[in-house]
């Protein structure tokens, strides 16, 4: 039985210390806003693309994603700074839509790499893709 107890123990401080390591995206209020251009299917694509991004932000807990607007979105200038983006790359894609959401998450509680520890941040996100394609992950931050 003790033995038993310490398995026990044991998985579950295994489980405590993976889950302090990884983002979480778990619970993100989305505010998908008003649009005339976009479905919620086409937002909901973009959400996934930026939530797999954020699993990489080792610590971090996204708490809400909120769509831009669709003026934002439309303005040719935002479609040509993406398409400028892509080239810069070396990628030949040409983009026709642009979608942007603003985040708010939270930083590791210790901090590390670039984060200040404890501080909640609101970023951006741009995404872009051609006509009905897939969203492309163009970039991201302040």
């Amino acid at each position: 039985m003790k033995k038993t107890t310490e398995i026990v123990v044991c998985c579950l401080l295994m489980l405590c210390l993976v889950g302090c390591e990884n983002s979480t995206t778990n619970n993100v209020k989305i505010d998908y806003g008003t649009s005339a251009i976009y479905t919620k299917e086409d937002m909901d694509s973009a959400i996934d693309q930026i939530k797999e991004t954020f699993k990489s932000f080792e610590g971090c807990e996204l708490h809400s994603l909120s769509y831009s607007s669709d003026d934002v979105c439309l303005d040719e200038e935002i479609i040509a700074w993406m398409n400028d983006l892509e080239s810069a790359n070396d990628n030949k894609q040409v983009f026709t839509q642009c979608i942007m959401f603003n985040s708010s998450f939270r930083s590791p509680e210790k901090g590390g790499g670039a984060w200040n520890p404890n501080e909640e941040y609101t970023w951006s996100w741009w995404l872009a893709r051609s006509e009905g394609g897939e969203w492309k992950l163009m970039t991201y931050g302040y």
